[in-house]
């Protein structure tokens, strides 16, 4: 039983990684195009690009470590099949319970892989990459210059005379005017800054001018700061489970949450449900069955993911039992008519 054991799993993993691989890369050459179309909204290095990558990681892994599962198991076992090997082992006394039991450990193993990617791993890279994004998008704007023409600085006019590639400025000059006020400043040097997910202007060595219909104002400063020009909106992150269900959430992001963790629940949960199929359709006698294998894998999937991603919807957590009872009574009756009953 140990070769026997030894022998099915070598089968998976290599069909396993040769799966995994090019569905991997496909993935990721998707998200890369995607990420190509965000770079002319905001500069991105390559190592920006690759802390990107990284925080998307978790789920590209989600969702082609299932269904590689699913097809590798599948695909072994059928090519046990067609090459009469199981229609020996069946013969020396080997029942398909012990077969389904070979594969139980690597499905149980991915399934808690998966719930560690959703529980621990997607609120951390989630709240990452969203300010990421957001810290990006907000440097994005201030993308200054030296030019002729001025810039739009929040409520404030500015002027920049000369600049250098270190996002250093000199001759800067500000002008606001309200109802009641109208305020110049001009500085020799300045510099954009963030602190706290806000983004500020730093003035050196320079002068302002106050003008209102009563009085004119002057002061002289050797540094200032012009404060809340751009507030970045950066999430807060304490633990994953104050992620799922933070308090301060609104009832709609509540709700989302609860359809998005019930979805991602069920996509777990794929490679233990999915083992009476895979012997269902991986198993067949190679003269009297067609097993329409490719055939069966992509139903097996469209039914699968289609239900995970509308039931959740309407139904919430309740669609897990939903989907994880119906799914089991069905694809036990598979087995059972399939594969018990014939071998």
């Amino acid at each position: 039983m140990d070769k026997l054991k030894s022998y099915i799993l070598s089968n998976f993993s290599l069909l396993f990684f040769s799966i995994f691989l090019p569905l991997f890369s496909i993935a990721s050459v998707v998200f890369i195009i995607k990420l190509a179309t965000m770079t002319a909204i905001i500069q991105l290095s390559l190592s920006e690009m690759l802390k990107l990558y990284m925080f998307v990681l978790p789920d590209l892994l989600f969702y082609t470590l299932p269904i590689t599962f699913f097809i590798g198991a599948a695909m072994s076992l059928h090519k046990l099949s067609s090459d009469n090997e199981m229609t020996v082992v069946f013969a020396l006394g080997i029942q398909p319970a012990q077969i389904m039991k070979i594969l139980l450990f690597p499905a149980l193993i991915l399934t808690v892989t998966l719930f560690f990617i959703v529980l621990i791993l997607f609120p951390h890279a989630k709240i990452l990459s969203t300010n990421f994004i957001q810290y990006k998008t907000s440097e994005a704007k201030f993308n200054l210059g030296a030019s002729e023409f001025g810039h739009s600085f929040g409520d404030w006019m500015l002027y920049i005379g000369n600049d250098d590639k270190h996002g250093n400025y000199g001759d800067v000059f500000l002008f606001h005017k309200s109802d009641d006020e109208e305020i110049l400043i001009g500085a020799k040097q300045a510099e954009v800054i963030s602190q706290n997910g806000i983004m500020k202007l730093q003035l050196h060595s320079g002068e302002g001018y106050s003008y209102t219909d009563h009085s004119l104002s002057q002061m002289n400063f050797s540094s200032m700061i012009i404060n809340d020009m751009m507030k970045m909106k950066l999430n807060k992150y304490e633990n994953p489970i104050a992620f799922w269900i933070a308090a301060d959430d609104s009832k709609h992001i509540q709700k989302r949450k609860h359809r998005r963790l019930a979805m991602y629940t069920i996509l777990s949960l794929f490679p233990l449900l999915s083992l009476f199929t895979v012997m269902g359709i991986g198993i067949v006698n190679a003269r009297h069955q067609q097993g329409h294998l490719y055939l069966s894998i992509f139903i097996t999937i469209l039914l699968y993911y289609g239900a995970a991603m509308t039931l959740n919807r309407p139904l919430e957590f309740y669609a897990v039992p939903l989907v994880v009872l119906v799914w089991l009574g069905v694809t036990y009756y598979l087995y059972r008519t399939k594969v018990v009953a014939r071998f």
